[in-house]
C-alpha cells in the first residue's frame, strides 16, 4: 500500500447478510439503501470514512457491493464482475456472512476470492444476536482470521472490528475540495444516465442494462478535466408518483432529490424517442427551484433515423417544451457513438463561470437606471413600486441580486421577468437560474427569507 494513497476497504459477501447496515454504521449516515430483501444494493458505492482510535484518526474510502450470487444472466454477471473489481481494488477486504445460518457455496466462493487478493482481509460474521448459544466456530473453515461477531443493527462488535481495522490503516487524510464542481444526472428511468455516467468517467461503474430502474443508489465517480475536478453522480430513475413503490424504490427517488441539492449543475436527461414528457418537465422545473445549473440533455440520437435537417426541427419543439426555463443548454448526445459526450464537460465549465459571475454594484445601479427609464415598472391596486438600487449578494451561490425599493409587492409579475430578461441580455448568465429579492428599504433581508424571491 502506497503511503500517499488513501486506503480503500471493501464489503463484500453474499446477498442479504448485512453488508449496506454496516456500510451505513461506519460512515454514520444512510448512504446505502437497505431492505429486508435479498439483492438490494445492485451498484457498488463508495463513501468517504473514518476510523479513530484516540486522537489517531485515519481516513479510508469505503466500498459498499451487491452481493455474490450466481450469475443467471449477462446483467447478474456485470454485478458480480463489479464485486471482484471493487475487492480487486481494494487494499482491506471484509467479507461478511451471517450467524443465524450454516456456511454455504457462496460464503466459501466469496472467502476463496478475498484470500486469493493477497490482501488482509477479516471476517464478520453478522447477525450474531439471532444466533445465540449457537457454536460458531465452524466459521473458522472458510480460513479468515480474525473473525469479528457482529450485530449491526445493535451495534455490537463493530467497535471491535473498526479497532482492528484502524491497526491495519495506513495514516491517511482525505482533503475535502470545496472547488471540486459537481455533476448530477437525473431523468427518468432506461433514459440512458448509466451509460451517459459510464462515458463520462470513462469506467464501467454504474450498471449499464437494458432494462427501467437498475440504478438505486447514488452512483459517484471523480474525474479530472482541464485542471477541474468534478464529481458526476448517477441517480436512480424518477418515476410518476403513482408509480412509485414503496420502500426501496422510494429511498431511490429521495437520493436523486438529494443529488440534486448536491449538485452544481444537473443534466437532464430526454430520451430522444420521447421527447415530449411531463415528468420531465417536472424535473427540470425541481431543478430550477433548486438554483442549480441545467443541461437539457437529449439521449440515444444515436437511435433515430435522422436526416441533415432533423436536430433543426427538433430542438425548436423542446426548447418550447422547455419555455419556463429558457436559459438552460440544449446539447443532443450519444454514449453509444460518443457524440458530445467531452462536449457537456465543456458546457458545465462554462455555466460554472457564468454562476461565479460577479458585477459591480456601481455598474448593476447604472443597468437597472436604464432599464427603468426605457420601461417604468407598473403596479397593482394603484399603488407605483418604486425601484431605487441594486446589489449583488456575494454569498450565494446562486446568481442572486436585491432590489430595494418601495411598495415593491405590487411589482406586477411579468416585470419581473422583464428584468431578468434585461439582466440575460446584458451580463448572459446562460444554464442557470437567477434570482431576484424586492425588498421594502426599511425591512432587513437575507437570501432564503424573501417572500418576494422571482427565480
Amino acid at each position: 500500500m502506497s503511503k500517499n494513497k488513501v486506503p480503500i476497504v471493501a464489503i463484500v459477501g453474499r446477498a442479504n447478510v448485512g453488508k449496506s447496515s454496516l456500510f451505513n454504521a461506519v460512515i454514520e449516515r444512510r448512504e446505502a439503501i437497505v431492505a429486508d430483501e435479498p439483492g438490494t444494493t445492485r451498484d457498488s458505492i463508495m463513501a468517504k470514512a473514518s476510523v479513530s482510535i484516540g486522537s489517531d484518526v485515519k481516513d479510508f474510502w469505503l466500498v459498499d457491493t451487491a452481493g455474490l450470487k450466481d450469475a443467471k444472466d449477462d446483467f447478474e454477471f456485470t454485478i458480480q464482475e463489479q464485486i471482484i473489481q471493487a475487492a480487486d481494488s481494494a487494499d482491506i477486504i471484509i467479507v461478511m456472512t451471517e450467524a443465524a445460518t450454516t456456511i454455504t457455496e457462496e460464503d466459501r466462493r466469496v472467502a476463496k476470492m478475498a484470500l486469493k487478493s493477497r490482501k488482509p482481509v477479516i471476517l464478520a460474521v453478522n447477525k450474531a444476536d439471532q444466533a445465540k448459544g449457537r457454536d460458531l466456530s465452524h466459521f473458522e473453515r472458510l480460513g479468515i482470521k480474525p473473525i469479528f461477531q457482529t450485530s449491526v443493527t445493535q451495534m455490537r462488535g463493530v467497535d471491535d472490528l473498526l479497532e482492528y481495522l484502524h491497526e491495519l490503516l495506513i495514516p491517511a487524510s482525505i482533503k475535502e475540495d470545496d472547488d471540486r464542481i459537481r455533476i448530477a444526472l437525473l431523468g427518468r428511468p432506461n433514459v440512458g444516465k448509466s451509460a451517459l455516467f459510464n462515458a463520462l468517467s470513462k469506467k464501467q461503474q454504474a450498471i449499464v442494462a437494458d432494462r427501467a430502474g437498475t440504478t438505486r443508489d447514488i452512483n459517484r465517480s471523480i474525474i479530472r478535466y482541464k485542471g477541474k475536478e468534478i464529481e458526476l453522480l448517477d441517480t436512480a430513475g424518477i418515476r410518476r408518483s403513482g408509480k412509485i413503490e414503496k420502500g426501496i424504490e422510494y429511498f431511490s427517488v429521495i437520493r436523486s432529490l438529494s443529488a440534486i441539492e448536491q449538485a452544481d449543475v444537473c443534466l437532464l436527461l430526454i430520451d430522444v424517442n420521447e421527447p415530449k414528457v411531463q415528468l420531465d418537465q417536472k424535473i427540470a422545473g425541481m431543478i430550477k427551484e433548486s438554483g442549480k445549473g441545467l443541461i437539457l440533455t437529449v439521449s440515444k440520437w444515436d437511435s433515430l433515423d435522422k436526416t441533415p435537417y432533423t436536430r433543426d426541427e427538433l430542438a425548436p419543439k423542446i426548447v418550447n417544451e422547455y419555455d419556463f426555463v429558457p436559459w438552460a443548454s440544449l446539447l443532443f448526445t450519444s454514449s453509444v457513438t460518443g457524440q458530445n459526450v467531452t462536449k457537456i464537460f465543456d458546457l458545465v465549465l462554462e455555466i460554472m463561470e457564468e454562476r461565479s459571475k460577479r458585477i459591480k454594484t456601481v455598474e448593476l445601479n447604472r443597468w437597472l437606471k436604464r432599464v427603468i427609464e426605457r420601461h417604468p415598472p407598473a403596479g397593482l391596486k394603484n399603488r407605483l413600486p418604486k425601484l431605487n438600487y441594486i446589489t449583488q449578494e456575494t454569498d450565494n451561490p446562486i446568481p442572486a441580486f436585491k432590489v430595494f425599493g418601495s411598495h415593491t409587492k405590487f411589482l406586477h409579475w411579468s416585470y419581473k421577468r422583464h428584468l431578468e430578461r434585461r439582466m440575460r441580455e446584458e451580463y448572459g448568465y446562460n444554464g442557470t437560474p437567477i434570482q431576484f429579492w424586492f425588498i421594502e428599504k426599511h425591512v432587513t433581508h437575507k437570501h432564503g427569507q424573501s417572500p418576494t424571491k422571482e427565480n
